[in-house]
């Protein structure tokens, strides 16, 4: 599609990111299988830092993948949230390893956003996650031109801490009881990365 613009920023979707064997780009209604498969398989592996609904909104039932693809297609399109799926690039095919987001993206005064992520237990360890958000940092600053970008993660994820801090992120404070994590709300960490580049 032709390039979109917001908030100074021109960007065509679907949007790609790659580096070298690493891939970003967006789920598909053709990738449904394969992304159930890696979910069930890290289903355990993913509870303790997973989002979940709170009480309040336990009666509405979670979107199906192709709700959730069409969601992530048109906030994309509209640049207010960037969900991509992590993928190796292995003998000519792509195989998903994870996915990861650039949500609650503003413009004006503030020009800023958030990313979260997950990875599949098989691949951890290999600086793929931390690849995956220079990657998509790098998009935030260079062609969004935003000012700062956050890593809100729980205290206890030593992992998501050194990612951040591997790609520049920097400390900057507690928000207790931020996200609703594995049935409960839990106290957060935020590190931000600012462009320098942005007056």
């Amino acid at each position: 599609m032709a390039g979109q613009f917001f908030g100074g920023a021109r960007v065509k979707w679907p949007i790609r990111l790659r580096d070298k064997e690493l891939l970003l780009r967006p789920l598909r209604y053709r990738d449904k299988k394969v992304w159930d498969s890696v979910r069930l398989i890290n289903r355990e592996w993913l509870a303790p830092w997973e989002a979940t609904r709170p009480e309040i909104e336990a009666n509405y039932p979670l979107p199906s993948y192709f709700e959730m693809v069409r969601a992530h297609s048109r906030d994309g399109k509209g640049l207010y949230s960037i969900s991509l799926g992590i993928w190796i690039l292995e003998d000519g095919s792509e195989r998903l390893i994870g996915q990861i987001t650039m949500g609650g993206i503003v413009f004006g005064a503030m020009r800023g956003a958030h990313i979260g992520y997950w990875l599949d237990q098989n691949y951890v360890n290999r600086g793929l996650t931390t690849r995956a958000v220079s990657l998509l940092t790098g998009f935030a600053f260079s062609e969004l031109s935003l000012h700062r970008v956050e890593i809100n993660l729980r205290p206890e994820n030593v992992a998501s801490k050194r990612v951040a801090e591997k790609c520049g992120y920097v400390f900057e404070g507690i928000r207790p009881n931020y996200l609703h994590i594995d049935g409960a709300w839990r106290d957060h960490v935020t590190y931000v990365k600012e462009n320098p580049t942005i007056r």
